[in-house]
């Protein structure tokens, strides 16, 4: 292996590093709520759809988790029971029900995850925009990478 190859390895792994912690950090978060670790991927999914503007049905959470509608129920139940998610008429079909995130679970999740966000937009500030772009593109092509099935 040449010094590119070394040096594209050293990412790779930097970036399993990263992931690594974030996957402890989302244990944690878990474990300190009472919460199963898929509860926090469906509370991290619904409010990436908030942030979007982009209205979640209980298929398209399950979908985005990987869930059969029996294990998406199960989690909406228990996130709704614990106050962090709520179902509600879709204003546009009332036949549809949407589930959507509350503004404690925010909260919540303000609280935990919060200062790490600070520190990474601090950090991105120190990047022009050329670099962001080329940082974006790698995270958005090493997300498509990991969501095909090998």
């Amino acid at each position: 292996m040449g010094d590119t190859a070394d040096d594209s390895m050293e990412i790779v792994h930097a970036l399993r590093a990263v992931t690594v912690q974030l996957a402890l950090r989302s244990a944690g978060f878990a474990q300190d709520n009472g919460m199963h670790p898929t509860d926090v991927r469906a509370l991290i999914a619904l409010m990436d759809a908030r942030r979007a503007g982009e209205p979640m049905t209980a298929g398209r959470l399950g979908a985005q988790l990987g869930v059969n509608s029996a294990g998406t129920t199960a989690v909406v139940d228990r996130l709704e029971r614990a106050g962090h998610v709520e179902r509600v008429r879709d204003p546009a079909d009332r036949r549809r029900v949407l589930v959507e995130v509350t503004e404690g679970a925010v909260a919540l999740g303000q609280a935990h995850f919060g200062p790490f966000i600070e520190t990474v937009v601090a950090l991105l500030e120190g990047f022009d925009e050329r670099e962001r772009a080329a940082i974006r593109g790698f995270l958005d092509g090493a997300r498509a990478s990991a969501s095909r099935t090998p």
